[in-house]
């Protein structure tokens, strides 16, 4: 394995506990990073104003992976990328999800929408879409309708939603061009996450690690399988190959 100079953190069900909140130890540990010179980057589904006070709680200095992949932000708020949906994809996925009786919810690039739609979905820039249902049967449903556009990239952040991007956007992709503003590669990265939405980053970073709550498929795929997100399960794998690497 290469030397580990960046750490790929998912939020929620990774970085975050069930509360939300990060643990005093996981803090402790990723500070400990940060003086070890280490990279510490945020990579969420999360637009960028519900990511960035953990990012400044934990002093982050460098960059936000956000919706997905949508957006790369610097912890100073300046836009470096920005992938956007087509306004008329939003507005089929809306409705189809209206139609299929699912919660539906959607990310602008000036707000979180949440069982409602604009009056013109044109009046805004669209980051990603997402809907949740505890019936699977009505995912699989809009699963397979949005299978036919080939323009559309669909993951989830948990078994009960679907979460779609643009095609080609994603967590991993984004990562890959903040290793080239760090002048690291993705050898010497270690991405750890929880869900569908992590897997690439997970495959493609040179330690990727799921957590101990995490989907089965993205642990299958991982190298290492670390405590869940409510015994510290981030802060036990930065230990495990950062901090104990030399």
């Amino acid at each position: 394995m290469d030397k580990i100079k960046l750490i790929a953190l998912d939020m929620d069900g990774t970085l975050l506990n069930s509360n939300d909140e990060i643990s005093d130890y996981t803090q402790k540990v990723i500070k400990n990073a940060l003086e070890a010179n280490i990279h510490v980057v945020l990579s969420t589904g999360r637009w960028l104003q519900s990511c960035l006070p953990y990012a400044k709680q934990l002093e982050l200095p460098s960059y936000l992976i956000t919706a997905n992949g949508g957006e790369i932000w610097t912890v100073n708020e300046d836009l470096l990328e920005q992938h956007l949906l087509d306004p008329k994809m939003v507005q089929l996925m809306f409705e189809l999800g209206e139609q299929t009786d699912v919660n539906s919810w959607m990310i602008s690039t000036d707000r979180v929408w949440r069982g409602e739609a604009p009056e013109n979905f044109y009046d805004h820039e669209w980051l990603k879409y997402g809907c949740d249902s505890l019936d699977t049967t009505k995912l699989d449903h809009i699963v397979k309708e949005l299978s036919h556009y080939d323009e559309l990239e669909l993951t989830n952040s948990l078994p009960t939603n679907i979460e779609v991007n643009p095609k080609g956007v994603n967590k991993a992709s984004a990562l890959r061009k903040v290793c080239e503003k760090l002048d690291v590669t993705m050898n010497n990265v270690l991405a750890i996450g929880d869900s569908l939405n992590d897997i690439k980053m997970v495959q493609q970073a040179g330690m990727g690690v799921a957590m101990g709550n995490a989907q089965e498929a993205i642990q299958k795929v991982a190298d290492f399988v670390t405590d869940a997100n409510d015994r510290d399960g981030v802060a036990k794998a930065i230990k495990k190959f950062v901090l104990d690497q030399d």
